[in-house]
């Protein structure tokens, strides 16, 4: 069923069942692109989210004693599946979140990827014998946490889901995720491809909400036994409080601010070029997109010609229509947000070379900007923008900008380019950040894990390490009968 935008009609899915919430509250699900309402997305009651607790118990009864063959089977299943839909998980995501058609359907093929490579690594989710005394076995064993809740916003409607549903899943738990009310299309089209193909019910259960409710009664639950989110700064620590109350772990993804160093021997238009394009993905709605550019004072002029140019070549527009290389922010807050941030920082005396401004046109867009002189007491060099603002400052050797560059609480994601290796060894070693690319600036990838330092959170996701949160280790030691 599809509404007259040719978007879906939303349901929670709760013990194997698509629903609608107890009382049949819902909210407006918006496009940014053209402002309209589109869908409505039902609200969990307090009896919906105790129906999504109890199957996820029972969920995991059944799912940590299938065989992990079984699981293999399923879970494949379901990527192969999410492959083959991938277009149309695409659409819906640029009618409800706003990135261009080719970033969507890029994202939902890509976190099919994500999924297939979790299965294989969670096969060697190994444990060990440890030679002990006479008589003896002493081992390691690693078994799933149990049922995880989960919390993710709408920048990434398929990848956020996918990165915890993954892990989850193929470590042996079961899940209750809260996916974002702004794209709950995108997340119910994911949790269909597992669904559809014979994913156990109560493995996997999908609800929507007033975001508080839900997390404190989720939290508070005696049946979940991990709390896994990704978001802002503030929302983590509020969240993370909750679980220190009833000691449960957490694994928290959160805001950064990303510095970009520039060093003196580097390339500035190669550097400009590929930190330009990374800026504007998504409309610089990433948290590890690079947001304050560094540069040194030699490169700075011709750094700055290249950025320019390069943010008024990106085509802004319909996520839908051809040729659109940015898209609208997700909401009207972003949109607020880049006014304020801009307005503040011009008022305190830094420039806008190119954009700076909101297009006379509806939906949420705002210009790819560029802005320098910015003064260090700008909200802009502090505040994590999430958007396409892009302030350049320069800087006149190297233990200045790495100062500037950690001076911040946050510490996520870092970028640097240099052809020295010495240069780029320290500022491997020196840079506070959990995530660092160095002459590009590399996004998330399944094999390799990311996650913060600092109050950008901690725990990993990506990589082996990312089923560390999803696994408990438990030591056995078992005296041999005489």
């Amino acid at each position: 069923m599809t509404t007259d935008h040719g978007y879906p009609a939303v349901r929670m899915y709760i013990a194997g069942e698509w629903c609608q919430g107890g009382t049949g509250r819902t909210a407006p699900i918006v496009n940014p692109a053209t402002e309209e309402v589109i869908g409505q997305v039902p609200l969990a009651t307090t009896a919906d989210l105790d129906r999504a607790l109890e199957a996820a118990e029972k969920g995991f009864r059944t799912w940590r004693n299938t065989s992990v063959a079984k699981r293999t089977q399923i879970l494949h299943a379901a990527a192969d599946l999410l492959t083959e839909r991938a277009a149309e998980v695409g659409r819906i995501m640029t009618l409800e979140q706003g990135k261009p058609l080719a970033e969507s359907t890029g994202e939902a093929r890509r976190v099919a990827d994500t999924l297939r490579w979790h299965i294989e690594d969670a096969r060697r989710a190994y444990g060990r014998i440890i030679p002990s005394a006479p008589g003896t076995v002493l081992t390691v064993r690693r078994e799933p946490v149990g049922p995880v809740a989960a919390f993710v916003p709408w920048n990434f409607p398929a990848g956020g889901p996918m990165r915890k549903i993954s892990s989850a899943l193929t470590a042996g738990c079961s899940i209750v995720i809260k996916a974002s009310e702004e794209t709950p299309a995108t997340a119910a089209a994911l949790v269909a491809c597992f669904a559809d193909a014979g994913l156990p019910a109560g493995v996997l259960n999908l609800v929507f909400g007033e975001p508080a409710e839900v997390s404190a009664h989720l939290i508070a639950s005696p049946i979940t036994r991990l709390i896994a989110f990704t978001g802002s700064v503030p929302v983590g620590k509020l969240l993370a409080a909750e679980a220190g109350k009833v000691m449960k772990p957490t694994l928290m993804e959160l805001g950064g601010h990303a510095p970009v160093i520039v060093c003196e021997d580097a390339d500035p238009a190669i550097a400009a070029r590929r930190a330009a394009q990374a800026k504007f993905v998504n409309a610089g709605q990433v948290c590890t997109s690079p947001s304050r550019f560094l540069v040194h004072e030699s490169l700075v002029e011709e750094f700055t010609a290249e950025f320019v140019k390069a943010a008024e070549a990106v085509v802004v527009g319909d996520g839908l229509a051809e040729g659109t290389k940015m898209g609208p922010l997700a909401n009207e807050r972003r949109l607020d947000a880049m006014i304020r941030l801009t307005g503040d920082a011009v008022a305190k005396g830094a420039k806008v070379l190119t954009g700076g401004e909101r297009p006379d046109r509806p939906g949420y867009f705002f210009a790819p900007t560029v802005l320098t002189d910015v003064p260090a007491n700008a909200d802009l060099l502090h505040e994590e923008p999430f958007g396409p603002l892009a302030p350049i400052v320069p800087f006149t050797d190297l233990d200045e900008a790495l100062r500037t560059a950690n001076e911040l609480p946050y510490g996520l994601a870092a970028y640097g380019f240099t052809r020295s290796a010495a240069t780029a060894e320290r500022l491997s070693d020196e840079l506070e950040a959990g995530i660092l690319s160095l002459n590009h600036c590399g996004g998330s990838v399944h094999e390799a894990p990311s996650g913060g330092v600092k109050e950008s959170g901690y725990g990993r996701e990506g990589g082996p390490e990312a089923l560390d949160a999803y696994l408990i280790t438990k030591r056995v030691s078992h005296l041999l009968a005489p």
